[in-house]
């Protein structure tokens, strides 16, 4: 939102009380995490006794807690409302920051924030005693509208879904300098530019397909390439002006009374995520079968048991490794979602047909949302159980759009959360082992929770209580090994509740980039694991599409084939397509034993699988903007190709950078470009890699120990100590000379 009508004015309505300057500071132990620092911050300079009266003051208030992390709160009335922020499950008690008000400083491992006494204003943030960013003049304030504030607030979120924000009138914003060269990354799976500089960026999550400003997954937390990271702690709407109002500065604005925001220290992306993961929770393992290929129904086509029996046997006759098959919504009956009840015309015998899967070492997967339409016959069960979100009327909030007069299940009653796990749970008994958790983001605000949760800060985070009702329950049943969603909408947090896939994409290849730009912001936002339809939702891909995009699907971290009115077996497009699949299939089970173990790796670090080149290669002002390619790892470089002709141009970093498919060696430090047929795409060892590499192209959980190759790569010297670990919890760590290249 902006608030100004250039450099020097406010926009017509607008009142604004910035902080001018740090008029006393002084040490306190009842900071939120313990010790820190409390400063006044009236909004004129205090020249004389007089002019502290009729004067408005933010109380600015930092701690620190964990270590590398600094919390500001910037509050104009403290007793004033204020969203609340997110879960914080890695907090130290008692903080971990060391204050001093006589210097000004609270410092925290490599961070330090300095507040410089008097005016200006001034909030430094140092890493490594390096300056990286900082809150000067007229960048802390209150904002107030007046009725007819000729600010544009929008539309944000999906206004014919009638979830788009609320009318506010007071504001607290906070802006922070932006250096020359310094780019931004992250807020969340956005699909427009990969660097947000120049945007308007909104975290309100919205249904609005990856073709949209709009994004499923609104994290309101960004790296910058100066070596920090920032969440804002506040799970309602934030609004970004990233170099977009201020040119000179990230701006970021809440509703209400108060603000608060953690800055990370790197110096490295891999740092700044590292800490962030940290606070806010890092990703639990996978199962090693979830990297196996995913095939579904896709959603309105036709399907029965023989429709399905037919695709999983056209596959194994093809040679098609197949780990996972999904039933989308319509394994249930249409107008009835969700009853969690087979249609009993397609599907007559569920758990015989269940069992007949499970006998080909199929896991099953089925389609759910949050939603409960008029006709299914737990409406009426759920709403006099109070278990649907009501109007402040008491009455059930209702509306037409997506399944007709459906309810929506308020998770923030512990007995709505039990009932619905119970509706999972009988599907699990039958022979389900995991759920698409689709929705969630079209929640209205003009209603009323169990608990009586702010509406504005529930739309966004209902997505959080509705994954994590169904986390729990996987866990519960099937173990914390074994448990895994397929989730669309998420926001700060919802890395701890992985796999999530990127949405209704079209089936173009501007669509299979702006995807790809998707699950790179993703990413920079603390998720490890992340998916996309192969070969586009909307629409039926011509051949090539479908070709390219399968390569790059089977590629990522997760790989699924999934579409809207057509199936996505490969035989339906042409031979070709076939032999595409069953190359990048079979190729993604032999990296099995590195990709399992970048799981691993997740778990412990926060580092994504996906990685952008900006993550791996921060030093390299080549990488900044780079969003056509990725790493998977830290030793594959994959570019997809983009193109019907096999044309692609990519950037290799310095070092002698070795072929997966053919061999080849090649010298970086430059661009290239190349022409791949559709069974080919430019993928890359990195120098000095060492890629441990399975012995089973026929499944994704097998002994990796086993028939187990090192393949070591040109470009490196010295030796390198690998882990490879087997899905059952057995590792062995070799030590590896790097001059013993065996490719």
């Amino acid at each position: 939102m902006k608030f100004t009508d250039g450099f020097w004015q406010l926009r017509p309505g607008v009142t604004a009380l910035y902080a001018q300057e740090a008029y006393d500071i002084w040490q306190t132990d009842t900071a939120p995490d313990g010790a820190g620092l409390v400063v006044t911050a009236p909004t004129a300079v205090i020249a004389k006794r007089g002019d502290v009266l009729n004067r408005a003051a933010l109380t600015v208030t930092l701690s620190s807690p964990i270590e590398g992390v600094v919390r500001v709160r910037i509050a104009h009335h403290e007793g004033g409302a204020w969203h609340g922020g997110f879960e914080l499950p890695g907090a130290a008690e008692g903080g971990a920051g060391t204050a001093d008000a006589e210097a000004g400083t609270l410092t925290t491992g490599p961070l330090t924030a300095r507040i410089a006494p008097g005016a200006p204003w001034s909030l430094a943030f140092e890493v490594d005693g390096e300056r990286v960013t900082g809150s000067g003049h007229k960048a802390q304030a209150f904002m107030r509208l007046s009725p007819d504030a000729a600010v544009d607030h929008g539309i944000v979120g999906n206004a014919r879904a009638d979830t788009g924000l609320p009318e506010e009138r007071t504001f607290v914003h906070e802006q922070l300098d932006l250096g020359v060269g310094e780019t931004i990354y992250g807020l969340g799976e956005r699909f427009g530019p990969y660097v947000k500089n120049g945007q308007s960026v909104d975290i309100w999550n919205a249904d609005g397909g990856t073709s949209s400003e709009q994004a499923y997954k609104s994290v309101p937390f960004y790296l910058s390439s100066r070596g920090y990271g920032l969440l804002v702690n506040d799970p309602g709407h934030v609004s970004f002006e990233v170099g977009s109002e201020s040119v000179e500065r990230v701006q970021f604005a809440v509703t209400g009374e108060v603000l608060e925001y953690f800055v990370f220290a790197g110096p490295t992306p891999r740092d700044v995520l590292a800490r962030y993961t940290a606070l806010t929770g890092r990703p639990p393992v996978v199962p090693a079968w979830s990297y196996g290929t995913w095939l579904s129904t896709s959603f309105t086509t036709d399907y029965d048991e023989a429709t399905v029996t037919s695709f999983i046997e056209g596959m194994a006759e093809r040679d098609l490794p197949l780990s996972v098959f999904h039933f989308d919504c319509f394994w249930m009956r249409e107008f009835n979602w969700c009853d969690f009840e087979w249609d009993a015309r397609v599907f007559p015998d569920p758990e015989g047909m269940l069992a007949r899967l499970r006998e080909r070492r199929l896991r099953i997967s089925v389609w759910i949302n949050p939603y409960i339409a008029q006709r299914s016959p737990l409406f009426a069960e759920a709403a006099a159980s109070g278990y649907l979100v009501t109007r402040a009327d008491g009455s059930v909030w209702q509306w037409d759009l997506w399944q007709a007069g459906m309810g929506l299940v308020d998770f923030t009653n512990p007995d709505a959360t039990a009932w619905f796990q119970s509706k999972l749970r009988r599907l699990m008994d039958q022979g389900v082992d995991c759920f698409k958790t689709d929705f969630g983001e079209r929640i209205p605000t003009d209603v009323v929770w169990h608990d009586g949760s702010d509406p504005a800060r529930m739309h966004n985070l209902y997505t959080q209580l509705y994954n994590r009702a169904v986390h729990d329950l996987l866990v519960a049943e099937r173990g914390e090994g074994d448990a895994v969603l397929f989730a669309r909408s998420a926001t700060a947090g919802g890395q701890t509740m992985p796999v999530h896939w990127g949405g209704d994409s079209t089936s173009t290849f501007a669509s299979m980039a702006e995807s790809l730009r998707g699950g790179l912001s993703l990413a920079m936002s603390g998720f490890a694991h992340w998916s996309h339809d192969i070969g586009g939702f909307e629409g039926t891909p011509d051949a090539a599409v479908f070709k390219r995009w399968t390569a790059f699907g089977l590629l990522s971290s997760h790989s699924r084939f999934h579409g809207s009115e057509s199936y996505r077996v490969p035989w339906a497009f042409d031979d070709e397509a076939v032999d595409v699949t069953r190359t990048f299939s079979q190729l993604k089970m032999r990296l099995m034993p590195y990709l399992y173990q970048l799981g691993l790796e997740a778990a412990q670090t926060g580092a994504p699988v996906m990685r952008p080149m900006q993550f791996e290669f921060p030093a390299d002002p080549a990488v900044a903007y780079l969003d056509r390619q990725y790493l998977l790892g830290p030793d594959v470089l994959v570019a997809p190709v983009f193109t019907e002709t096999g044309d692609v141009d990519f950037y290799l970093p310095a070092g002698e950078w070795t072929s997966l498919l053919t061999g080849e060696t090649v010298q970086g430090g430059g661009w290239r470009r190349e022409r791949h047929g559709f069974d080919s795409l430019p993928l890359y060892a990195r120098p000095g890699a060492v890629i441990p590499w399975g012995a089973r192209s026929d499944r994704a959980d097998y002994d990796y120990l086993e028939g187990l190759q090192l393949r070591v790569f040109p470009g490196g010297s010295g030796t390198r100590d690998i882990t490879v670990t087997a899905p059952d919890g057995r590792a062995e760590t070799f030590t590896v000379d790097l001059g013993d290249v065996t490719r």
